[in-house]
């Protein structure tokens, strides 16, 4: 036989009935066979308890249909539905009518209390009869002996009743019909379906609290348990089955406080039951949300939630990281490089093939030469393109607020921390590139840390011994002579060897003599978008090189300390010149397409008057070095500016750059 539990079987109905009941049940059971699996039980009282109770899950009743004394005993002692089968007014009516045809005296015996409908019914007809009611077996045999011995001639009752008045030699009439019946089966249908659909609920009620990520309870108004998940009762180290119908202040007695403000039979308003709080559960912190169950505006249950906290930590750094994430994005492409020259051409073949990959890379080139253009190019060109691009300039941040951005900080983990904590910069790089300019500036403690997060993938905030899983691409840009500053003991030589996996080196400007001119028209038509005035003149690059072709010679001599930057810095100086002198002029040429670009020029004298430096150019004999001795010349140049800014005190400098006087003196020295 099929379960109630499979939607397209049928009810499993018992009828459990003896003597003439049994034999009625018989009479309609084929009425029933589409419609119920119905079988017959011709057992009484405590024989059919210990049949239904001895039933496997497959045979078990869905429900029981019995009547009389039978089906109230039965009631009170299975666990399985019992529908009773009662008389109809009109079975007592015409019971009684077919006793009064052959008796003088009748009696009306029922178990329980006698329905009214049938005194009224004597009364209004004026009928003798005599009415008695039984609560047991052995009532009911002394309730027939007591009649007879009374001179009752015929009772009208149940089959229990009429068996024994027929041995006892009285007539008997059976009191149910077949309608009776069959109005207890249709009832015993819709509580079979009603109790499948319940079970249904219930089921797909523990499927989803099952598949739930955080452990949950719900609890009567006693505070016992009616449902738990299995997350929750792994946390509890209980079993979730026994765990149905015990108090959970039994179950887990330091969370007693939680049930606490349950009252039973009081009413009770949500908000003086619900909120959150922390609870430890054998050693492990919980988030606990309770959430009271409300009916007609008494609190009957409550619903607890327990959310792990270090899950609740992680869920607001992705959070914090998400949100961080919209302000990193790369802006520019490969398409942005200038220049046609094979260093670049080069440069351009090498960014298109690492992007591909996700090995770490390290760009080298002097300040100026755009590392962190092509960061963002091989960014954009990867697939981690819809991710952040991060970027940091790790030399221009003091060793502990540079630890702080990277790695991020929890509540409290130092003076002045932000409530809540921090997301560092490493871990709003998540699934994204992650770029570190000027990595050869980052202090010693740090480049560790910066290790461990390359070698494990993993990231501890400041405060915190827990460590977050990270996903990112890691590109470091350096001006620096990194192998120097290994021998030197300034940079760790296992960091050097993680970054440069794959590398990059940018020309500077300088062996770039046939790209100039196209950078700098393409910088001063840049310009020229962000100034209406000057974009009147100067609608393409093109234009913008014939605005420069008298001073391309000087430009392509100049050495270009500064690189690209340094170009950008004189172009910017140029365009302000060329909209102040067209003002003074009352330069109006704007008539056409034609003209634009021609309105305005560029002489020698006028760069030699905007730009000096271009001509002053003792720096020209450094094309010759190579990236090592320039590199060294240009950290020689920023230590003596630090010199003198600090007015020649070296103890100051080497404070200020983070570097001893023995390395103070061995760069100044190395560079002459």
């Amino acid at each position: 036989m099929t379960r109630l539990s499979d939607p397209i079987s049928r009810p499993r109905i018992w009828a459990v009935g003896i003597s003439k009941l049994r034999d009625l049940f018989r009479d309609i059971a084929d009425e029933y066979d589409g419609r119920a699996d119905l079988q017959l039980v011709s057992l009484g009282y405590e024989d059919a308890v210990r049949e239904i109770e001895a039933a496997t899950a497959s045979q078990r009743p869905d429900v029981v249909v019995a009547a009389g004394s039978n089906g109230t005993y039965l009631k009170s002692r299975v666990d399985v539905p019992v529908v009773l089968v009662n008389p109809t007014g009109f079975d007592v009516m015409h019971a009684l009518a077919r006793a009064r045809r052959d008796a003088a005296s009748v009696a009306l015996v029922t178990y329980g209390e006698t329905p009214p409908e049938a005194r009224r019914f004597a009364a209004a007809y004026g009928l003798d009869l005599r009415f008695a009611s039984y609560r047991s077996a052995e009532d009911a045999e002394a309730c027939v002996l007591d009649l007879r011995d009374r001179g009752v001639d015929a009772v009208v009752g149940p089959g229990l009743v009429t068996d024994l008045a027929a041995r006892a030699g009285m007539e008997a009439v059976f009191l149910y019909s077949r309608a009776s019946v069959r109005a207890a089966f249709d009832s015993a249908l819709d509580v079979a379906h009603a109790t499948w659909t319940e079970i249904t609920r219930r089921q797909r009620l523990d499927n989803v609290l099952q598949h739930l990520r955080d452990g949950v309870a719900a609890l009567d108004a006693q505070g016992r348990v009616e449902a738990i998940n299995q997350r929750l009762a792994a946390a509890l180290g209980i079993d979730a089955a026994a765990a149905v119908g015990r108090p959970l202040a039994e179950l887990a007695p330091g969370l007693a406080g939680l049930v606490s403000g349950l009252v039973s039979g009081h009413a009770q308003s949500a908000p003086e039951a619900e909120g959150e709080t922390l609870e430890a559960v054998r050693g492990v912190s919980y988030v606990v949300h309770r959430g009271p169950l409300v009916e007609r505006g008494a609190t009957t249950g409550m619903v607890l939630t327990f959310q792990e906290s270090r899950a609740v930590e992680r869920l607001d750094r992705t959070l914090r990281s998400r949100q961080r994430a919209k302000q990193f994005v790369a802006r520019y492409r490969l398409d942005d490089l200038i220049g046609e020259c094979e260093a670049i051409d080069r440069v351009r073949k090498l960014v298109r093939r690492y992007a591909k990959s996700d090995a770490t890379v390290l760009i080298r080139g002097e300040s100026g030469t755009g590392k962190e253009m092509i960061a963002q190019s091989l960014h954009q060109l990867s697939t981690r393109r819809d991710f952040p691009f991060v970027a940091i300039n790790c030399g221009a941040f003091p060793e502990a607020l540079l630890e702080s951005e990277l790695f991020g900080y929890e509540e409290g983990a130092f003076t002045g921390a932000r409530r809540g904590g921090k997301a560092g910069l490493i871990e709003a790089a998540h699934r994204g590139t992650l770029f570190l300019d000027e990595i050869g500036e980052m202090p010693l403690p740090l480049q560790s840390r910066l290790l461990r997060v390359l070698q494990e993938r993993e990231v501890v905030r400041l405060g915190s011994t827990e460590p977050t899983r990270i996903d990112v691409r890691v590109v470091a840009a350096t001006h620096r002579a990194l192998t120097d500053a290994v021998e030197a003991g300034e940079f760790r030589a296992d960091l050097f060897y993680r970054l440069n996996i794959l590398n990059v080196a940018l020309p500077p400007l300088r062996e770039r003599q046939t790209d100039i001119a196209p950078l700098a028209a393409e910088l001063l038509y840049q310009a020229a978008r962000r100034e209406p005035r000057l974009g009147a003149h100067i609608g393409s690059a093109a234009q913008a090189a014939r605005v420069l072709t008298a001073v391309h010679e000087p430009l392509a001599k100049h050495a270009w300390p500064g690189n690209v930057r340094e170009l950008q810095n004189v172009i910017e100086r140029i365009a302000v010149e060329l909209v102040e002198s067209d003002e003074s002029a009352g330069n109006d040429r704007r008539s056409s397409s034609d003209e634009r670009g021609r309105a305005l020029s560029l002489t020698i004298g006028d760069l030699r008057a905007i730009a000096p430096e271009v001509f002053d150019d003792p720096a020209r004999a450094s094309r010759a070095l190579t990236l090592r001795q320039r590199s060294r010349r240009v950290e020689a140049d920023e230590i003596r500016a630090a010199l003198d800014a600090c007015g020649g005190d070296r103890d100051r400098v080497c404070e200020l750059l983070g570097i001893s006087k023995t390395t103070l003196w061995r760069k100044l020295n190395a560079a002459d």
